[in-house]
């Protein structure tokens, strides 16, 4: 049905329209008999039938070019409104993809931004971590020096007490376990640091993913914004095609999936190592806190034995001085009878020399002169039994001047031992840190 506005069909002329553009095909030329004189009129002339059609012809040919101009008109009119409903169709579809686009965007925008915001903070809280770590490490200097100290204070032991007894043991014991510490330490802070290298490298990955999709968001934003209003457009032919290195919708979800993917994982190893490094630093702290104790505990009762076998050893020589002054006194009671006796064998004797003196008959072995040899033979007996016992008061005496040397240097070990240990030692143990855990936060 033609539209109301499209213009009437053309009137056909009255005359008998040929199927075609009749060829005129030229005929013979009848000869005049006035031969050369009327030549030149003759030649491009037509015959009335040819004349006829050729108008004919003419006219169709006009027919047919109005009424192609006419369907030309008709398909333009409706080629214009079709492309107009479809320019309008189209931009409104790819306004809508855009702002589809947008909302993806904002959505993985939003979750890289949590994402990075959640490991800068995760990152800070193991750098803290790091730190406590560190000052533990350095808080373990002081006591690892003072276990030293008491080796080597404790070297300056006298040999009877140079001894490998519970208290150097504990305290080997104590060097050991600073040592495994202060190695499990530094292990951890290096985990710590590569662990702090990697939150950042994926925080970098995900602001840079993060801030492409800003400069795309911006873009795509733009992009909504343009119509045909719009100054700022212009033909970019060059645009249409794609590019060669351009990412699907798949992939470009899933780079960004991947981003935030690593990030979960290395958040979720750094919130594991800070929960093993309170571990540690716990188990460490308590540790040194009954290795403490128990070298302590060495020390009191390693002490409390050298008092009382100071105290024995000083027992024993207030016994020996009072043997010695017994003994000194034996000796000058035993070196008085002997000279007692030692007068009586002289007048024993001299009786006898003076009576051997007697003439003739009156030498005679009578009782007086049986008397007086055994008195001098009892004499001699004592005497030499005096003697042999004053002997033996020398040497015993002798033996407990020596015992008296030698208690006199054991108590003198045993308070060389009793300072170190107690004054030295234990002195210089009281600057050990209470508590590691503790330390770990002092600034």
């Amino acid at each position: 049905m033609a539209q109301p506005d499209e213009p009437h069909p053309p009137v056909v002329p009255s005359c008998p329209l040929p199927s075609k553009t009749c060829d005129v095909v030229p005929t013979e030329r009848p000869r005049s008999c006035c031969g050369m004189a009327v030549a030149g009129l003759r030649t491009a002339k037509y015959h009335l039938p040819e004349w006829h059609r050729r108008n004919a012809g003419v006219c169709y040919e006009a027919y047919t070019a109005g009424e192609q101009a006419e369907r030309g008109r008709a398909e333009a009119k409706h080629l214009v409104k079709h492309a107009a409903a479809s320019a309008q169709r189209a931009q409104g579809y790819s306004k809508a993809t855009l702002g589809q686009r947008l909302q993806d965007i904002h959505f993985w925008r939003v979750e890289l931004q949590k994402e990075i915001m959640e490991l800068d903070a995760e990152t800070n809280l193991l750098a803290a971590q790091k730190l406590r770590l560190e000052r533990a490490l350095d808080a373990t200097e002081v006591p690892y020096s003072v276990v030293i100290d008491n080796l080597e204070c404790r070297e300056r032991r006298q040999p009877p007490d140079l001894v490998i007894d519970e208290v150097e043991k504990q305290l080997m014991k104590e060097a050991d376990l600073i040592r495994d510490i202060r190695d499990l330490l530094k292990r951890t802070i290096i985990q710590a640091a590569t662990q702090i290298r990697s939150n950042r490298i994926q925080k970098e990955n995900c602001e840079l993913d993060w801030s492409d999709k800003v400069e795309t968001y911006n873009i795509d934003d733009k992009c909504v914004g343009y119509c045909t209003d719009s100054t700022d457009v212009q033909y970019h032919p060059s645009s249409v095609k794609f590019e060669e290195n351009a990412s699907t919708p798949k992939s470009w979800a899933q780079f960004s999936h991947d981003n935030i993917s690593r990030a979960e994982q290395e958040k979720l190893a750094s919130v594991q190592l800070r929960s093993l490094i309170n571990n540690i630093i716990h188990d460490a702290s308590e540790d040194l806190r009954m290795q403490r104790a128990a070298v302590n505990e060495a020390f009191d009762s390693h002490c409390r034995e050298l008092d009382d076998a100071k105290l024995r050893l000083e027992n024993h020589l207030q016994q020996i001085l009072k043997d010695i002054g017994d003994e000194e006194a034996n000796i000058v009671n035993l070196k008085k009878a002997i000279r007692d006796k030692e007068a009586f064998l002289k007048v024993a004797h001299t009786r006898l020399y003076d009576r051997s003196s007697r003439p003739n008959v009156e030498l005679c072995r009578d009782e007086p002169q049986f008397r007086l040899v055994n008195e001098v033979e009892e004499l001699t007996v004592f005497l030499e039994a005096l003697k042999r016992k004053l002997m033996e008061s020398e040497q015993n005496l002798k033996n407990l001047e020596e015992t008296r040397m030698k208690l006199e240097k054991e108590i003198a070990v045993k308070a060389n031992s009793i300072f170190i240990d107690r004054q030295k030692c234990m002195g210089y143990r009281v600057r050990y840190p209470v508590d590691l855990e503790v330390a770990s936060y002092k600034q």
